[in-house]
C-alpha cells in the first residue's frame, strides 16, 4: 500500500511450544503495553477499569467496569489507560496456541460452537458485562489449576462462552481479512464481488446480476441472511479498508474516502462516525497515540 506509515508491534509471547496455554494475572494502576499482535489467541478479562480505551482491529471503544474479549490470531489489539482513574485495575490474560484445537477435532459436532467462536474471534469478540461477571470466578480459578485439569477447564470455559449468547464482533471483516461465511454460496459470491470492487461505484443491480437474482429479491435475501441491507454490507467492507488505510498510510482522509469508494467526503465522515463512534481523523489519532512502538 502506498505511503506506508507504521508497523504494529509484533509480540513474541512467552507461551512455550510444549504448553497448551499461559496466563498473566496482574493488579496495576495503568495499562502500559503498546498496541500489538501475536500468533496466539487471547482471552482478556479486565475489572475495575471504567474509562479505559480498548482497541481491537479497527474498533475503538471506552470500556466500563468489566470487560471480557476474545482476540483472534494476528489481530491488532491493546488496552490503554485513557480516562481511567482507578488505582487497582485487575487483569487476567489467557493466551493459547492457534492450533490447540486440531482442525479435524473442531469439525466434530460437539465442537461446532467452539469452532464458530474461534472463527469469529478473527474480528475480536466482546462478551456482555453479565457474561464477564458470570465467568469471573472461573477465569480466576483457571489461574490456580495446572496440568490436565487446567486444559479441561480452559476448553470448558471456551465452550460455555461459545453458547453464552449476545456475542458481539468488534472489527470490520475486511479490516482483519476475515472470510465471509453465511452458509449461502450466493451471499458469499456477492461479498466476494463487493470485496474485490469496493473502490469502484457498485450498485444493487451490479451485485444482484452477479448472483443472477432480481434486484428486489436480492435486496430481501441479503437482509434476511446477514441482518444488513446491501448498502450497509457494502459500507462495512469499505469502512474496513478505510480503517486499515488510516492506520497504515499517510494519505489524507479525503484520499482514503475516495480510494474506498466513498465519493462524498461528508457521507464518509458520517458513516464512519456512526460505525466507529469517532471521525476518521479521531480514529487515526487514537491509533497514533496508542503506543504503537515500545
Amino acid at each position: 500500500m502506498p505511503n506506508q506509515l507504521r508497523s504494529i508491534y509484533r509480540e513474541i509471547t512467552p507461551l512455550n511450544a510444549s504448553d497448551c496455554f499461559t496466563f498473566f494475572k496482574r493488579i496495576k494502576k495503568e495499562f502500559s503495553f503498546p498496541l500489538h499482535t501475536h500468533e496466539e489467541f487471547e482471552l482478556n478479562f479486565v475489572l475495575n477499569a471504567p474509562g479505559a480505551k480498548r482497541i481491537v482491529g479497527d474498533n475503538v471503544e471506552v470500556i466500563d467496569e468489566v470487560d471480557l474479549v476474545l482476540v483472534g490470531s494476528n489481530l491488532p489489539h491493546g488496552w490503554f489507560t485513557h480516562e481511567c482513574s482507578s488505582s487497582e485495575i485487575h487483569e487476567i490474560t489467557i493466551q493459547f496456541h492457534r492450533d490447540l484445537f486440531d482442525e479435524k477435532f473442531l469439525k466434530r459436532n460437539q465442537l461446532s460452537h467452539v469452532r464458530t467462536l474461534l472463527e469469529r474471534s478473527a474480528r475480536g469478540i466482546a462478551f456482555t458485562a453479565e457474561t464477564a461477571r458470570a465467568f469471573k470466578d472461573r477465569i480466576e480459578l483457571l489461574t490456580t489449576k495446572s496440568g490436565f485439569d487446567s486444559v479441561l477447564e480452559l476448553m470448558s470455559i471456551l465452550h460455555d462462552l461459545s453458547v453464552s449468547g449476545h456475542l458481539r464482533s468488534l472489527s470490520n471483516a475486511s479490516f482483519s481479512n476475515d472470510q465471509f461465511n453465511y452458509n449461502s454460496r450466493r451471499i458469499e459470491q456477492a461479498f466476494e464481488f463487493m470485496q474485490k470492487n469496493y473502490s469502484k461505484d457498485i450498485s444493487l443491480a451490479d451485485v444482484a446480476g452477479v448472483v443472477n437474482m432480481p434486484e428486489v429479491s436480492f435486496s430481501r435475501f441479503i437482509k434476511k441472511r446477514t441482518g444488513r441491507t446491501f448498502i450497509e454490507s457494502l459500507n462495512e467492507i469499505r469502512l474496513g479498508h478505510a480503517s486499515r488505510m488510516l492506520i497504515d498510510t499517510t494519505q489524507t482522509v479525503a484520499e482514503v474516502s475516495f480510494h474506498c469508494g466513498f465519493n462524498n467526503l461528508s457521507y464518509f465522515n458520517r458513516v464512519f462516525k456512526k460505525k466507529n463512534g469517532c471521525t476518521p481523523t479521531e480514529f487515526r489519532q487514537n491509533y497514533s497515540g496508542a503506543k504503537v512502538f515500545i
